[in-house]
């Protein structure tokens, strides 16, 4: 009897590693109802396991009625199609550090509950009077801007509005380009379902937005990272994941990056959009920060000029996350097919919305709200980078833009236990390795210093480091 059987008959060990595998597969969709299970000895092959261990598993998964075993034939996917769980596919994480969690606590979250882990602005600090203003015009609309679908692309009007602010940022683009989506979320995950099969690789950088690790998920996408330096990706990193995994796509935050606030340098962007040429990559630039930006920082698209480079934004940060509103800018030959798209999955588009936005930015209540926002935010982030480096909790890039500070913790501090214990406390924190998929960053929270103002954030966490 070798090693490997030995193992799995007195700790299971291996045998629950294999069931794990399959159980992931069934629930990932890439073994479907019927479908023939792996031979027993090319399993053990690839999972580098005995055969015995295998078999072992085969029949308890199938005593459970999870698979079948057809004598003469091998084993098979039993049952109905099992509804997507996003949850099992992929990485087990610990409950403190998966994204989908950490999303429905501050979702979820009660008026006592704080949030410093989120990743929006409080209610207080949106424009309230201006909101309502526009509500009250938009509510003066015709019947069929109340009431009836709106175009695939989107209110033209706003789309024309929109062509002229992304000029500012030197991305040359006519108002064909741009279709409306109800969110940045919405276009990303129209794009993902335009580019991508199940299976094929996409970038992310590492750290990265972490719901960018679950709509990856939710597409059964093969995900890899690279990591993000305070200019941009590892360059010499990229050029290898390139070539070892040769993704379709890169999704990423060229402005101010989410968590860490760093500012893509003109020198990597250049060394980038070679490097995708090369290799015919395209990238998803999310720019849905855009406006929180002191000076206006390098795009990829503008460089690009919209060849390999696809735009995203949104206002869902900066006006009302009520509003549902954001815009893909792509390619010319793109927006025909992206439109039928659309169409099969979300039909019409929301009118409601987009003229809300459309009067705000025409009315300059956006603008005079954005230059308050700007301020006060700068105020926040001193206050915020003060009180934390107090405690002992270091900011890895000192008074970026925008709304984060990506904070390194005291050497043996675990992100992922403090925020347990903060949670307990009615504190909602972001634990690192929740955006990083290499789980490096276990050192690490990224805070919102719109959501730091209350005291008990910094009492709750130096409690919680020290415990």
């Amino acid at each position: 009897m070798d090693k490997q059987t030995t193992e799995s008959e007195s700790g299971g060990t291996l045998v629950e590693g294999v069931m794990a595998t399959i159980r992931q597969r069934i629930a990932a969709r890439s073994l479907t109802p019927g479908a023939r299970l792996p031979s027993i000895r090319a399993f053990a092959k690839s999972m580098q396991v005995s055969k015995s261990t295998v078999v072992e598993a085969y029949e308890r998964l199938a005593a459970e009625g999870a698979i079948r075993s057809r004598p003469g034939s091998g084993f098979y996917a039993a049952g109905s199609l099992a509804p997507l769980s996003l949850a099992e596919i992929g990485p087990r994480l610990d409950r403190a550090v998966d994204p989908l969690w950490i999303s429905r606590q501050s979702l979820e979250a009660g008026d006592d509950m704080l949030k410093p882990g989120c990743g929006w602005l409080p209610a207080s600090w949106m424009p309230q009077t201006g909101l309502r203003r526009a509500l009250r015009t938009v509510a003066r609309a015709d019947d069929i801007a109340l009431a009836d679908y709106g175009t695939p692309l989107g209110l033209p009007p706003l789309r024309q509005l929109l062509a002229r602010r992304m000029a500012g940022h030197g991305i040359e683009v006519s108002p064909e380009q741009i279709m409306l989506t109800e969110s940045g979320t919405q276009a990303i995950d129209l794009l993902c379902r335009f580019l991508i099969e199940p299976g094929d690789t996409v970038l992310v950088d590492d750290p990265c937005y972490f719901n960018f690790h679950a709509l990856l998920r939710a597409h059964r996408a093969k995900v890899v990272s690279v990591p993000y330096t305070p200019s941009g990706p590892d360059i010499e990193l990229f050029a290898q994941a390139l070539a070892e995994h040769r993704p379709r796509l890169y999704i990423t935050n060229s402005a101010i990056h989410n968590p860490t606030g760093a500012i893509l340098s003109p020198v990597t962007a250049h060394r980038l959009l070679k490097l995708a040429d090369q290799s015919e990559l395209t990238i998803v630039e999310d720019d849905i920060f855009a406006d929180f930006e002191h000076a206006p920082a390098p795009r990829l698209a503008a460089f690009d000029g919209l060849n390999r480079v696809v735009h995203i934004g949104s206002f869902s940060k900066t006006l009302s996350a009520s509003v549902r509103c954001g815009f893909i800018a792509a390619p010319r030959d793109w927006i025909e097919p992206l439109t039928d798209l659309k169409i099969a999955t979300t039909f019409g588009g929301g009118r409601l919305a987009a003229e809300l936005v459309l009067t705000l930015l025409k009315d300059g209540s956006y603008r005079k709200h954005m230059d308050l926002l700007r301020a006060k935010l700068a105020r926040a982030m001193g206050e915020t980078s003060a009180r934390l480096k107090a405690i002992g909790v270091t900011p890895w890039i000192d008074q970026p833009a925008g709304l984060f500070l990506w904070c390194s913790l005291p050497d043996g501090v675990d992100a992922a236990e403090v925020a347990r214990r903060a949670l307990a406390d009615n504190i909602v924190l972001a634990p690192g390795n929740a955006f990083s998929l290499s789980g490096t960053a276990s050192r690490f929270l990224r805070f919102n210093v719109a959501q730091c103002a209350d005291e008990r954030v910094f009492r709750v966490l130096e409690a919680a480091m020290a415990r």
